[in-house]
Parts: structure tokens; sequence; C-alpha cells
């Protein structure tokens, strides 16, 4: 055999084993497309990926690989026209099979030109990378989720610091107002001591309702008239409107809807809801807030048995939700709203506070008409208000607290309660104090001291040495702070700052 025959039979065995080589790779579609992108020849791998037979495919035109959108954008044309002009083109996107379906690709072009130049063809490779893209999809809303868990700590630490000392404030202004009511006062003295103390109420209720936000706390229910507190809410609820073109409307049913319910998260509850419906016209509409009775002898909800319950409904007018988006409304950090807009912590937290005071919620939604969410709370007997408790003899407390003014001024309120007072600026003091005197009865103390003892520690030294001695803890930081830093402490009555005459009554009495 000559050379000029052993290179040419040479170089057939070399195309013979490099298109058997291209025909066995399962993994990458590699098939060959004409100038014009005609397809011109097709490998195994490129029928598994794209679900066409090499015979179906022979002769068609490429674009059949791509998306109606991307059709219309032109794309076919410009990935071939870039891979001619710079000898190559890399692209990712959503490419479509024989069957429809779509996956995620990653597309390499080459040009291929002959010895003379010329434009003969493209080359073009083709991995599907659908799982890749969705294990980073994944990743990427962990990472999401993770941010706003850790922001959430955050805000949670913050919060937690700042009530504390937010709330030594309140308790200086609100133990000062009841010390001053007690006393002699003309009506406009009354009039302004009413409005002072609706003032310090709304604080309180504002920095609850941020910790409530920031961590989960612990209810504080009691019954209450929820009409009642939905109409005292309804100026707050108001102010959410966006413009004249929003109204809120209330239909609050009978006469009384008792229920056991933190009162403070329960507004929360409703002005977030309200919010969400606002933000759900945003050409404007009706939210409406309505009330009635539930009995049944059957299940209420899917999970709530028979029984009487008060339902609390809020409907608006808005976009309504599709069901997509109705199936995760309760999941943490699902929201619709652009990015930084929303935690998409708010219906999460309406459904925990909910179901957590023994009721369920239940969400309704017509695309284009709007949005109803229903509460139910399980009905509750009215309870007649407690009167002021009073000791029955003249009875000792000791008052331990670091802020001098907080200190000052909770004197004057046991006080003027009919009790005899003595003060320590901190817990070992008030140890001192206990070994001296055997008249005290009560030992009041702030949990946190900035030295030395804890008002925890005093509490359980006082329940071992003086176990006649009754102790009453209070402190403004969020009990889910307190406990990770003390534990728990059931075994005490526990007040929260700033406390009024009734929060001491319930805790003396108890």
């Amino acid at each position: 055999m000559s050379g000029i025959h052993k290179v040419h039979h040479t170089a057939r065995e070399t195309a013979e084993q490099f298109r058997i080589l291209v025909q066995g790779v399962t993994d990458y579609a590699i098939y060959m497309l004409s100038p014009a992108g005609i397809v011109t020849s097709w490998n195994v791998g490129a029928e598994r990926i794209k679900g066409y037979s090499h015979a179906e495919i022979l002769g068609r035109h490429f674009s059949c690989f791509y998306t109606d959108e991307d059709r219309a954008d032109g794309a076919p044309a410009m990935i071939l026209a870039t891979a001619a002009r710079e000898g190559r083109a890399e692209r990712e996107g959503w490419r479509v099979r024989k069957d429809g379906s779509r996956f995620w690709a990653h597309v390499v072009v080459d040009a291929i030109r002959d010895e003379r130049g010329e434009l003969v063809g493209f080359a073009k490779v083709t991995r599907d990378i659908t799982e890749r893209k969705q294990s980073a999809a994944a990743l990427e809303k962990a990472n999401v989720a993770l941010f706003q868990a850790q922001k959430m700590e955050a805000i949670g630490r913050l919060t937690g610091g700042v009530a504390h000392d937010f709330n030594n404030l309140l308790a200086v202004l609100s133990n000062g107002l009841q010390v001053l009511a007690t006393q002699s006062r003309t009506h406009m003295d009354m009039k302004m001591i009413d409005g002072m103390r609706r003032a310090i109420d709304r604080g309180a209720s504002l920095t609850q309702q941020l910790l409530s936000f920031a961590r989960q706390q612990p209810l504080r229910p009691e019954v209450h008239d929820l009409n009642m507190l939905i109409r005292d809410f309804e100026p707050m609820l108001v102010k959410v409107r966006a413009d004249n073109r929003t109204k809120c409307e209330l239909g609050l049913a009978g006469d009384f809807a008792f229920a056991l319910v933190d009162a403070a998260r329960f507004e929360a509850t409703l002005l977030n809801l309200v919010v969400n419906a606002v933000d759900a016209m945003p050409d404007g509409g009706t939210v409406t807030i309505a009330t009635t009775t539930v009995e049944s002898d059957r299940a209420v909800t899917a999970v709530l048995a028979a029984g009487r319950y008060v339902r609390i409904s809020v409907s608006d007018t808005g976009t309504g939700m599709p069901q997509r988006v109705l199936e995760q409304a309760f999941e943490p950090f699902f929201t619709t709203k652009p990015a930084g807009k929303g935690t998409g912590l708010g219906l999460s937290q309406v459904y925990g506070f909910i179901t957590q005071s023994g009721g369920d919620v239940v969400i309704s939604s017509v695309e284009g008409e709007g949005t109803t969410i229903d509460l139910y709370l399980p009905m509750a007997q009215p309870v007649e208000s407690a009167n002021t408790f009073v000791p029955s003899k003249v009875e000792t407390v000791l008052l331990v607290e670091d802020e001098p003014d907080v200190l000052g001024l909770a004197t004057e309120l046991f006080r003027s309660i009919g009790y005899e007072v003595v003060v320590a600026s901190s817990a070992s003091e008030a140890v001192a104090i206990l070994k001296e005197r055997d008249d005290i009865n009560v030992v009041f103390t702030d949990i946190t001291m900035p030295h030395g003892m804890s008002g925890m520690d005093l509490a359980h030294h006082v329940r071992a040495g003086y176990p006649a001695v009754k102790v009453v803890l209070t402190s403004g930081y969020p009990l889910a702070t307190l406990r990770d830093e003390y534990g728990a402490f059931n075994e005490f009555p526990f007040v929260y700052k700033p406390y009024r005459l009734a929060d001491l009554a319930k805790a003396l009495r108890a």
C-alpha cells in the first residue's frame, strides 16, 4: 500500500472512530448545523436529551428546540450570528423537548470553517443542567431564608434591649400617673392624666407588638369582648388606608363576642391583615372586618372540633390569590411582595398566634375578586373585672430595683394600696435586709441586675431560706430572652414592666 493510500486509510479510520465516540456520548447532545441552522447530524445523547430520533430531526431547523418566547425574540438567529462573528457562542436558557417539556440547557456553538475560511456549518453541544439549576435555586432560597432568619434574630436582640430600657421609662411615667390619680385632682387634671395614661398604654402595646414581630412571645391571654377590642382599635386600622378610595368597614354581629385572647397580639394580627388587604387593592376598594358566632355539632374546620366559636373575618375586594399562592400563604418567608418590601412572616405569625390561642385560620380567595381570611377562636364566658387588691392586713414588701426613678415611683404605688415598703437597690442588699428583718411578707424584684446577684438568684434564695415570703418577679425584657438567660421560672408570679395596679393585684393574689 502506497504512503498516500495509508494516509487516506488512517484518516478514514480516525473519522470513523471520532463518529463512534460522538455517537456513544449520552450525557451531551452533540450535533451539526448547516450555516442556515438546519440539523445535519445527531448523536444518541441528543436523542436522549431532546427526544427526537435521528430520522425525525435531520433536515429541520434547530429553532424547534427553543421556546416560543425565545423564537419571537430572534434568539436562534442571534446565537448563530454570534458564533459566526466570534467563532464561539455560549448560552444558558430554557429549551423544549419533543414532548413539549422544558429543560434548562447549557449550550456551546462553534463555527466550523474550511481551509479557505468559508463557514461550512456549526458544531453544537448541549447539556441538560436542570438539576444543577434547581439545586442552585434551592440553595439561593435557603440562603435568602437564612438571611431573613438572621435578620429577625438581630432585630429580636435589638428590640429586647430597647424594650427593657423603654419599658423602664414607661414604668416611671405609669407609676407616677397612678400615684397622682389617687390624690385629689380637678376634672381637668384627671382628663390630662387619662390622656397620658392612654399614651403610655399605647407605648407599651407598641413595644409588645414590636417584640411579637421580632421573636415568639409567650401569650398573656385574658377574656375579652372581641367586638369591643375591634371598635377600640378601629382608629388605628383606618389610618392604614392608602387614600380616600380605600374604605374600612365594620360588620360586628351580636352584642358580645367573648374569647380568651392576648389583646395586644390580637390587635397586631388585625393590623397585619388590614395592611395586607390594603396592599391587595392598589386601585382602592373596601376592607371589611366582621364578627359572628359559630355553633356547630360538627367539625368547624379541618382541625377544630364541634363547639362554639367566634369568627373574625377580614375581607378585601382586591386582586385575590392564585391557588399556588394560597397553598403557601402561611409558610414562613413566603411572600409575593417585591424583595425588601416584606418579610414573608406576616400570615405565618397570624396563623401561629391564632392556633396557639386554640383556634384556626381559613383563607379563601378568587383571583380578581378578593380575599377573605377567617379567624376562629373558642368562645369564652365573660368574667367580672377584678377589684383592686388590698391586703387584709398591713404587709411589708421588699422592693428590689436598680433604677432609682423606677424604685421611687414603685414605692409610692405600693404604698397607695396599703403596703409598708422597704427598698433595696441590689439583690445583695436585699439579702442583708432579709437577715435583719422578720416582717417582710413580699419580695418584689427586677430579674436583671447589672452587678452581683440577679433577681432570679434572689428569688431562689428567698424560696429556700424564707418559704413564707411571697416572691414576685418583674422585667421589661421579653420572657423568651429571660428564659434563655435564667432558665424556667414558672414557680414565681411575673409582672411585665410597665405594670399597673391590676397587674400587681393579680400577681399578689397568685
